[in-house]
């Protein structure tokens, strides 16, 4: 009887498992359905013109496009987490100084050619090469041994890119610099093929080549032949594996109609139609803090009292309902450096919009009488649109409870604002061009930055910023900069007004999509399917 009870139950075991394959052979669509690796994504850009621009060295590349199109070293996940890309691993030297990264061998580009260590310094010498002029660049000539000199053509070379074998590739940096894995993981830091670039020079761009997920197929066009757009197909061999999206095809043209007649699947928020429990609406938590800066090295704005009047004249949560723009959210903040950023937090500030106290204060500063304050500027980065001129004149009305007179003036480079000699205020934001609060500090606050257009200067807070650059602790580098944001806070060069968040309406058939950090234009297309 034992043993018929032994055979018994390995013959029960085993009908079981034979049921529970005859159940996965019977609903097999249950587990490939959900990735049939089919459809295309149809996405309406957020600029109103396409661009045809496909280097990622150049500001007026897509960001979303040379996400699909190129891979770098490493790149940025959730809760800003670096993760490996076109290498495998890496290592740092105990000073910091030297990021040695071990590639992935067999990467394949799109048009055939295995990717090597020869491909990331040629594609990340472009970024401080004089004759391509990326704006980049101001991320490595003073971080990079050697890339000063080969920036002014002294040097054939970046001494601190070093090829030490086919797969194994080198950045000595002249100081330690803790947020060099965020910078190596940004959209322009991009590998291309060095011969393929080398041998069809600016055509390249014309049909490019990278190791990302998704290839060039051809540009949409008119009827007339204008590009109006560019369509990118699955690349099968994709090292990470296949994209379960056939193609994704991108394009400013496409309208509201458009999406709400389901022609398309991803548009930004166009009209309040979209806001309907019909479609998805993501919101991204983009760095792009606003602020009204004010001329703080010229009177009367040079005294720290008339700023504070100003931070009590306005009231950023009316300004924030009056600049509103169905495409964006404003989230209101009192923060210099965004609190998105790992080791950041919102700042509580109990005073609030009180014009009474903005007296009291000008009383203190030494204006008696209104008609003692000079008339001021507001300059306003062109072009104009219904949105600035409603934020022009709240600010007007505002100031204009203290007396104060308000003219505005829209400006297209930073140096009109610097030609300037008479008392001004600037309403402005800062796209961050990589996850790191110096990325704030440095262009808008330092004395010595071509971007600080407010004439700020503070002989602490430049010395905290030359300290953060060779502090190697994560965790102390922080701490300087939570510092110089309360030196910030006390002298109010600027305002922080709130931060703005794009907005996109998704069809509901479209899964897998997530927020990057860093916001839309970052999305990872190669995660999405299609459930129509």
């Amino acid at each position: 009887m034992k043993g018929f009870s032994y055979w018994a139950g390995i013959l029960g075991i085993f009908l079981i498992l034979l049921g529970f394959i005859s159940f996965l052979h019977s609903n097999s669509s249950i587990v490939t359905d959900r990735f049939d690796y089919k459809g295309t994504l149809h996405i309406k850009s957020f600029a109103e013109n396409f661009r045809e621009e496909m280097d990622p060295a150049s500001p007026d590349s897509y960001i979303f496009v040379s996400e699909q199109l190129y891979d770098g070293l490493v790149r940025l996940e959730k809760k800003f987490r670096i993760v490996p890309s076109l290498a495998e691993y890496w290592k740092i030297s105990p000073d910091g100084k030297n990021y040695t990264f071990y590639l992935r061998k067999g990467v394949k580009f799109h048009h055939g050619s295995e990717m090597t260590a020869e491909d990331v310094k040629f594609s990340l010498e472009r970024l401080v090469d004089s004759e391509v002029n990326s704006p980049y660049s101001q991320f490595f000539i003073r971080r990079i041994a050697g890339a000063e000199d080969f920036w002014e053509n002294r040097s054939n070379e970046v001494k601190g890119f070093k090829v030490l074998d086919k797969y194994t590739f080198e950045i000595e940096w002249t100081k330690p610099y803790s947020s060099a894995l965020y910078l190596m993981s940004m959209h322009f830091c991009k590998i291309l093929p060095k011969e393929e670039v080398k041998d069809r020079g600016k055509g390249f761009f014309r049909k490019p080549s990278g190791t990302g997920p998704f290839q060039f197929t051809y540009w949409l066009r008119t009827p007339k032949l204008e590009i109006v757009g560019i369509r990118m197909e699955r690349y099968n061999a994709y090292f990470a594996g296949r994209p379960y999206l056939e193609a994704i095809e991108f394009c400013p043209l496409y309208t509201l109609d458009h999406f709400v007649g389901k022609e398309i699947d991803m548009t930004p928020v166009l009209s309040r139609k979209l806001l309907s429990p019909e479609y998805y609406i993501y919101q991204d938590l983009c760095l792009h803090p606003v602020y009204l800066g004010m001329s703080c090295h010229i009177f009367p704005f040079n005294n720290p009292q008339v700023r504070r009047a100003v931070s009590f004249a306005i009231d950023k949560k009316k300004l924030a309902e009056e600049v509103y723009d169905v495409r964006y959210s404003f989230q209101v903040t009192h923060n210099f450096i965004p609190p998105r950023l790992p080791g950041f937090f919102p700042r509580e500030v109990h005073n609030g919009c009180d014009p009474n106290r903005a007296k009291e204060l000008l009383r203190q500063a030494g204006f008696s009488d209104s008609e003692e304050f000079p008339d001021l500027t507001l300059f306003i980065e062109a072009p104009r649109t219904d949105p600035k001129i409603r934020a022009y004149r709240e600010i007007r009305d505002e100031l204009g409870k203290l007396g104060w007179k308000l003219r505005v003036r829209y400006y297209r480079t930073p140096d009109e604002i610097r030609d300037y000699d008479r008392p001004y205020l600037v309403f402005f934001g800062r796209m961050m061009n990589i996850p790191d609060p110096e990325d704030i500090i440095r262009p808008l606050f330092f004395s010595h930055s071509s971007y600080n257009i407010l004439g700020y200067e503070d002989t602490e807070l430049d010395e905290l910023l030359q300290n953060s650059e060779v502090e190697n602790s994560w965790k102390k580098r922080i701490n300087l900069f939570r510092r110089m944001e309360d030196i910030l806070s006390d002298d109010l060069p600027a305002l922080p007004l709130f931060i703005r968040q794009n907005r996109m309406a998704v069809q509901p058939w479209v899964k897998g999509l997530e927020v990057p950090p860093l916001g839309l234009h970052y999305i990872d297309a190669r995660k999405i399917w299609l459930e129509k």
